[in-house]
């Protein structure tokens, strides 16, 4: 979560804490061989990109730690809260990205959810 959104603040690191925990529990889409958050994490393709980068690799901070468990026991913050991916453009948000609609923006990062009829356990 750090290494993915520490410059969008504690809100923002728990966004992408959302979406990954929601990858794990989908089991629909590009999500159905995750049976845990590592398998998330390296997912390939489809991971986190900061896997790639020396930055991911430093110890959790007990803040890091703090906010991870907030969203690993349910917590869920809009826009992210039923999110599968996020990025961050350079611009304005796409309507779609990966056939995925726009679920809103927050700081640098666009966040996208499918339907819920067919990612159910996402919801």
């Amino acid at each position: 979560m750090r290494a993915e959104a520490e410059g969008d603040g504690k809100l923002g690191m728990l966004m992408v804490g959302n979406v990954g925990v929601n990858r794990v529990v989908a089991n629909c889409l590009d999500f159905t061989q995750l049976s845990s958050i590592r398998d998330m994490v390296f997912q390939s393709p489809g991971g986190f990109e900061a896997t790639q980068k020396g930055y991911f690799y430093q110890r959790a901070r007990e803040m890091d730690k703090k906010l991870a468990r907030k969203v690993i026991n349910g917590g869920r913050y809009h826009p992210a809260s039923y999110a599968l991916w996020f990025f961050a453009p350079e611009g304005d948000c796409p309507a779609q990205w990966y056939d995925q609609r726009n679920v809103g923006r927050f700081k640098s990062h666009c966040f996208f959810a499918p339907e819920s009829s067919v990612c159910p356990a996402v919801y």
